[in-house]
């Protein structure tokens, strides 16, 4: 795992958010999520900036698009957001799951 994923990974695993159960490095489909969390259908990615260039945003899209049709929404925080303040991060995480929070898809 990156650092940004170990960081958020301490704030999420043994159901800290909100009694949520995420699961890190979860397989579906033909995909690797970052974090995943059944109860919500929810992945949480962490990007970094290579996915602003070349392919990565197009592939990034399909990943998304095939995710919501698996009926799973992605919430794509930046590495930068988590290393600058983890907290920030669950916030952005809490605020998606109270719908607050522009969602993808």
């Amino acid at each position: 795992m990156s650092l940004p994923e170990v960081l958020l990974w301490r704030a999420l695993k043994g159901r800290q958010l909100r009694g949520l159960q995420f699961r890190r490095q979860h397989p579906l489909g033909p995909y690797i999520l970052d974090f995943y969390c059944d109860a919500q259908k929810l992945a949480v990615e962490i990007d970094g900036d290579s996915h602003s260039f070349g392919d990565r945003p197009g592939h990034d899209a399909r990943r998304d698009a095939w995710l919501l049709g698996q009926g799973i929404q992605t919430l794509r925080l930046s590495a930068r957001l988590v290393l600058d303040d983890p907290g920030d991060a669950i916030r952005t995480i809490e605020a998606f799951l109270d719908g607050e929070y522009e969602r993808v898809g």
